[in-house]
């Protein structure tokens, strides 16, 4: 499970990351590497790290029983 997580986690840095070059750029560097934002491989990754993202709310059960430890 922790393999999947830091997987998880690697997703989700990489989402951030990419919505940052498009606030801060204008460039999706997603849709640049694989073919613009409507090809399917491109959709097929950002439903990936859409996915990643709503795994990663789990981390927050996570992080506050380990305060309680």
């Amino acid at each position: 499970m922790k393999v999947l997580n830091n997987i998880i986690l690697a997703l989700v840095i990489i989402g951030a990351v990419n919505w940052g070059c498009v606030g801060l750029f204008g460039i999706d560097l997603v849709g640049t590497l694989f073919g613009g934002m409507s090809s399917a491989l491109s959709r097929i990754i950002f439903a990936i790290v859409g996915v990643a993202g709503l795994w990663s709310l789990t981390f927050f059960g996570r992080v506050s029983d380990e305060e309680h430890e």
